[in-house]
């Protein structure tokens, strides 16, 4: 039996019939159509699939989109604004933070989440923060470095 299910993503409101066992991320993706919340594992370990629920990083694999009816969400689609790119996303790219891009979303995500918790954050922090994110093209080192640069850059520097 299918139910009715209001989301609000990055600032639009969108309304289907779902069957309970629908997954958030493709509710997200295929009913929303924001396909840059990406499916990477489906069991919570890469983070590709990490949204903000209501001002926090979740993982969009690990719930169901009833669970999520009425709330607010926000996607690496809603990061830019006015055609400009988040500081974080701007830091990814003159940091060299990405390769395939495939975790990117996942991470810029986790790391403005990040920054919301740790605003001058050490490396060490960064580091264990990201634990829940997988990448298997950077080594982690530019990530590092872009989440750093995006710190700098939104605290004035």
């Amino acid at each position: 039996m299918k139910k009715s299910v209001s989301i609000t993503i990055n600032g639009v409101k969108h309304t289907h019939e779902v069957e309970p066992r629908l997954l958030l991320v493709h509710f997200i993706r295929e009913l929303a159509g924001l396909t840059g919340t990406h499916v990477g594992c489906d069991t919570s370990q890469c983070g590709a699939c990490t949204i903000h629920l209501d001002g926090q990083a979740v993982k969009s694999c690990t719930m169901l989109a009833v669970q999520a009816d009425g709330a607010q969400i926000a996607t690496i689609e809603g990061m830019a604004k006015d055609g400009k790119l988040h500081p974080i996303q701007d830091a990814f790219w003159e940091k060299h933070g990405l390769q395939c891009g495939f975790c990117t979303p996942g991470m810029i995500m986790s790391a403005a989440q990040i920054l919301q918790r740790y605003p001058k954050p050490t490396e060490e922090q960064i580091r264990h923060q990201l634990d829940g994110n997988l990448c298997r093209c950077t080594g982690y080192h530019n990530i590092v470095k872009a989440i750093q640069h995006a710190a700098e850059t939104m605290a004035g520097k």
